[in-house]
This record gives structure tokens, sequence and C-alpha cells, in this order.
């Protein structure tokens, strides 16, 4: 996968497509990650995004599905917190994609 070139700029990615620096993320990034994944970023994708980062900087790693799932339902409540609202944003893989999308690494048992 190349990288993403926003505004001049070079932003570096791992092989599967994951931010290769964790603080090249942005808006704009995300943006175009969601691009690449032929997906439109909206309000409830953006809530979601932001919930993950607060994850990741809370607990330093990135949610695999349950973890995610638990936190969202926490936060958001259980309208939001399920698998079936996570699936239908991310395209069935609400860990990884969101993570991608994000800016975080990608969850440690996620293959």
């Amino acid at each position: 996968m190349s990288d993403l070139i926003i505004d001049d700029r070079t932003i570096a990615l791992d092989k599967d497509g994951y931010l290769a620096d964790l603080s090249d993320w942005s808006t704009l990034v995300a943006e175009a990650l969601a691009a690449r994944e032929e997906l439109s970023l909206s309000q409830e994708h953006w809530e979601i995004l932001h919930l993950m980062r607060d994850f990741y900087t809370e607990f330093q790693l990135s949610p695999a599905t349950r973890p995610l799932i638990k936190y969202v339902a926490l936060k958001l409540g259980p309208e939001k917190g399920n698998s079936l609202h996570l699936n239908r944003l991310f395209k069935g893989t609400p860990a990884k994609l969101a993570a991608k999308l994000a800016g975080l690494p990608k969850p440690t048992n996620c293959l």
C-alpha cells in the first residue's frame, strides 16, 4: 500500500495501510484513509473514531472488537455499542478499520 500525499506532505503507511507514525493523524488523514476504503465518514463514524482515540490514550492499545463494543456501550449507550451498529459503520471489521481510520495501530489480536 502506498503512502498518502496530503497538502504536498507524504504520510508514511505500513504494509497494512496503518499510519507508520501515529502523530501524523488528522481529520484530513482520516478522510483520505476512509476514501481508500471507499467509505464516506459521517458523524456516526467520527463519534467512534474519537472514542477509539480516547481508548488508546487511556489504555495505550487499540481495542479488539469485544472491548470496543463494551467501551462504546459504556460511553454512548447500548444502541451504539453493539456489533450490528459497528459492523454496519465499518464494513464488518470495526476494530481493524476504525483503528486504521483513527490513526491507531492495528489491534494485536486482529489477523
